[in-house]
């Protein structure tokens, strides 16, 4: 989408918008004016907060990773409930270096955000040279299996999305 001066982000103005509407769970004509009100104001106030507004490369797998992020949170859910309902012996919790090739700060914020919204799994801290995440996990088996799987899962799609990630 186009943007401008007065419309600095027009998608999520949209946004905005449609949370609006579902929040207060009425579509009245009242409703639908405030809710574009607040959906023009905030990006507009809040634009000079975006210094560098993300480009997204591939808009359509962006769209495919948050359906697989879901997917994964709801899997999660269940083996962490299978995990805490069964015996404690078989807990096996560890910290977790993940090597990262990410270097987009909204990207690199994306990563952290699914790894910690994925139950059993949380982000714990991001070296200073943005090059490793350390994830907590409450079942570790294989270290290095976990690596290949967030690397896999998470980083390599977050890499396509944004072109200023690089390698």
């Amino acid at each position: 989408m186009r943007t401008s001066r007065w419309l600095p982000h027009p998608l999520l103005s949209l946004c905005l918008l449609v949370v609006w509407l579902l929040l207060v769970n009425d579509l009245s004509l009242g409703h639908w004016l405030l809710g574009a009100l607040l959906g023009w104001l905030i990006p507009l106030v809040t634009q000079v907060f975006w210094i560098n507004p993300p480009r997204l490369q591939r808009p359509l797998k962006l769209c495919l990773f948050l359906l697989r992020v879901l997917g994964d949170i709801v899997v999660a859910n269940l083996q962490v409930a299978k995990l805490i309902l069964g015996p404690g012996a078989r807990l096996r919790p560890a910290f977790v270096e993940i090597p990262l090739r990410l270097e987009d700060e909204l990207a690199l914020t994306m990563l952290a955000s699914v790894i910690s919204l994925t139950p059993g799994t949380v982000s714990a801290d991001l070296s200073d040279d943005r090059k490793t995440l350390l994830v907590h996990s409450l079942d570790v088996g294989d270290e290095a299996a976990m690596v290949r799987e967030i690397q896999a899962r998470y980083e390599a799609p977050l890499l396509e999305v944004f072109p200023c990630s690089t390698t």
